[in-house]
């Protein structure tokens, strides 16, 4: 059985993110979604295992000292990682995992995994961007402008991902994302143990 793949997405704030990656799971069955880990208490509707691993603070420092995440962040205050051996469970299952994450974030999985496979998702342009967040009517004018000032910073970490593609319509991007988890899963660096097997008489 072949390794599963580990496709990290990052992309700015009001890009669409979420939409895009909700999309390719319904696309492609066999991805699933990675499960973090995070100090907060749970909220109405979040379920243990599917929306986080809920957990208190003692536990996940002593699982952070011991390098049980491969990356992680606080955010207001509360601690948020990405469970190493949940990923690595998964994948040596066979099943691709989904993370999708910012560029610091992406930086530590790097260094940690470089087999991932990094995707960014960018915006048609800068004006699509803040047309996207106003209409979410969210933000006010100061907080619109460092977004859209951490939106160009971000767009700087390019150099670590694999992959960009533009979220112009979400169907269209989720099937380039589609298109490049079956490239990679056909690259000859990730079928050695098949290869061998057929050079030692066996089938696929």
């Amino acid at each position: 059985m072949a390794e599963g793949l580990l496709m990290v997405v990052s992309g700015p704030s009001g890009v669409g993110k979420g939409t895009v990656c909700r999309h390719l799971l319904q696309k492609n069955p066999e991805l699933a979604m990675s499960v973090s880990m995070t100090t907060r208490s749970p909220r109405r509707g979040e379920e243990e295992g599917k929306s986080y691993f809920f957990t208190t603070r003692d536990t996940f420092v002593k699982l952070r000292e011991e390098g049980a995440f491969l990356e992680w962040a606080q955010v207001y205050g509360d601690l948020y990682g990405t469970p190493r051996r949940f990923l690595e469970e998964q994948r040596d299952l066979g099943k691709d995992i989904l993370l999708e994450i910012d560029t610091q974030g992406a930086r530590q999985v790097k260094e940690s995994y470089p087999r991932g496979v990094f995707v960014f998702l960018l915006p048609p342009s800068l004006a699509e961007l803040k047309a996207r967040i106003v209409k979410r009517g969210t933000e006010s004018l100061d907080a619109m402008a460092k977004r859209l000032d951490f939106a160009r910073e971000e767009m700087k970490s390019l150099d670590i991902y694999d992959y960009v593609v533009i979220n112009d319509r979400v169907a269209e991007a989720a099937g380039r994302m589609s298109a490049i988890l079956a490239a990679e899963k056909c690259a000859a660096g990730r079928n050695k143990n098949l290869i061998a097997k057929l050079l030692k008489g066996g089938t696929w």
